[in-house]
């Protein structure tokens, strides 16, 4: 099943010096944290604020030829979750015919917001996704039994410890 889903923030994550989109869910409390570029937050953001530049940025252009092609965008969904990469679908509508086109999720809703295009999530990425949890910092942190492991490890780690290594 798809949830529909709203931006609720668009930060830095304070580790990983990246930016992260948090989606929300629109009929629930669910979260899903995205790390995306610099390049598409930018395009995120500057919409979000209605930030117009002089000349189109990407997006702008390819809702520009959307447009005059008679192209709509229908929705965007997050469908999937594989080795902490998220996949994205754009469905658009054109000469009556509905298309489904691969894409990154941070296009995808770069181009959505521009479209005015609801976003969705399937309910089995948040399920894969729920072992990722983001304080208010904005810092990401592996809930997982796997992920507690390793936190448990690094942090009983000494600065005495590095230097057993050789590189």
């Amino acid at each position: 099943m798809l949830r529909a889903m709203t931006i609720s923030s668009l930060n830095m994550d304070q580790v990983t010096n990246s930016p992260i989109i948090i989606l929300k869910e629109i009929e629930g409390e669910r979260t899903l944290p995205i790390w995306i570029g610099l390049l598409e937050a930018t395009a995120i953001a500057s919409e979000i604020e209605g930030v117009k530049f002089s000349r189109p940025m990407t997006h702008d252009l390819l809702k520009s030829f959307m447009d005059k092609t008679d192209i709509k965008v229908n929705k965007i969904e997050i469908c999937d979750l594989r080795d902490n990469t998220y996949y994205a679908l754009i469905h658009l509508t054109s000469r009556g015919k509905t298309l489904s086109i691969d894409s990154r999720p941070s296009d995808a809703i770069a181009l959505a917001l521009r479209a005015r295009a609801p976003i969705f999530v399937s309910d089995e990425v948040l399920k894969k996704s729920k072992q990722i949890e983001v304080t208010e910092e904005g810092v990401a942190a592996d809930k997982s039994k796997q992920g507690k492991k390793w936190q448990d490890v690094l942090e009983k780690l000494k600065p005495e410890d590095f230097g057993k290594y050789k590189m």
